[in-house]
């Protein structure tokens, strides 16, 4: 649910588990964990508006379902938060089951729609997403869970979850997920950490936006998951590469970029994108480097795990020529 501002991108050529249901199951607050809260879980009300605002992420999301969503449609939300990509859904003519763990959010939604005129159409379900199973078959899941780099929120474990108890209780036929996929890429960079004459490297999220005058990048931007929903999700992620400099200067930090494919319009081979923030680690030891040479890269993490063990993992240097 990571929001930013950001401009549409072009498509890309190549996007190359198990207790019963508890679908209508009350869950308490004190049933949360702390790391559910710190990892973006459990995202309280107040956060919501920056998600509601967000024009290109509820545009992307609302351009997507008008291209896949039709009358008498079964739709399912995960995750619903306070039903906006719902209620799009819902417009659309469609059945939307919108499950939501959140009891605050449950409350918020279930007055939303029925404010919004939209209670036939729309049933809130109190319901963990992961170990939700709908008791009909379901044309469409919306899951808008997603962090830059699939960190901190559940995107990759509520899906993958999601399609196995679906296929134990529907048969093998899934159905269409938005988002369709997410590339994950990462670039080494040189990052100002200066602030009012203050020296402080700390992580910080950016923008997507190629104007970034605290920044200088030092490669292009490196692919290393590209993730179909409705195919295997993995769930670690170890990168081990080299990248060719194409500047000289001091790099000083690690740029994660994250670009959602949330549908493909295969009638006018155009992809419906919207990218997270980009987030920005500064590495341990900064070194200065020639355009020519190589970077090595490194660094591990799970999914939906943390920013801070993703930073210890890092490892950037110059390579040495003479290896």
């Amino acid at each position: 649910m990571q929001t930013t501002s950001s401009v549409r991108r072009p498509t890309y050529s190549s996007l190359s588990d198990n207790p019963p249901a508890i679908a209508h199951e009350r869950i308490s607050r004190a049933r949360l964990s702390q790391e559910e809260k710190t990892l973006g879980q459990y995202i309280p009300l107040l956060y919501h508006y920056n998600m509601l605002q967000d024009e290109d992420r509820v545009g992307a999301f609302r351009d997507a379902i008008e291209l896949n969503v039709r009358p008498g449609m079964h739709v399912v939300e995960l995750g619903g938060g306070t039903g906006i990509l719902s209620s799009l859904a819902a417009r659309c003519g469609a059945k939307v089951s919108c499950v939501e763990r959140n009891p605050e959010l449950v409350a918020t939604a279930r007055r939303f729609v029925r404010d919004n005129g939209l209670e036939d159409q729309i049933t809130v379900i109190h319901a963990d997403a992961t170990q939700y199973v709908p008791d009909k078959p379901v044309d469409v899941v919306v899951c808008e869970m997603l962090h830059v780099g699939l960190l901190r929120e559940k995107q990759a474990q509520v899906i993958a979850a999601f399609k196995q108890r679906y296929q134990r209780a529907h048969g093998p036929a899934l159905p269409r997920f938005l988002p369709e996929a997410s590339i994950l890429m990462t670039q080494p960079i040189y990052q100002s950490f200066d602030f009012a004459g203050y020296h402080a490297p700390l992580p910080m999220f950016q923008a997507p936006r190629l104007d970034q005058p605290r920044t200088t990048e030092f490669a292009a931007l490196s692919p290393y998951a590209s993730i179909s929903y409705d195919e295997t999700i993995p769930m670690q992620f170890s990168v081990r590469e080299n990248v060719d400099c194409v500047r000289e200067g001091s790099v000083n930090a690690l740029r994660f970029v994250t670009q959602n494919v949330v549908s493909i319009d295969m009638k006018t081979e155009q992809a419906i994108t919207w990218p997270n923030q980009c987030l920005v680690l500064p590495i341990e030891t900064p070194f200065d480097i020639k355009a020519g040479e190589s970077i090595a890269i490194e660094f591990a993490y799970a999914a939906g795990g943390s920013i801070e063990d993703l930073m210890e993992s890092i490892r950037v240097s110059r390579c040495d020529v003479n290896a």
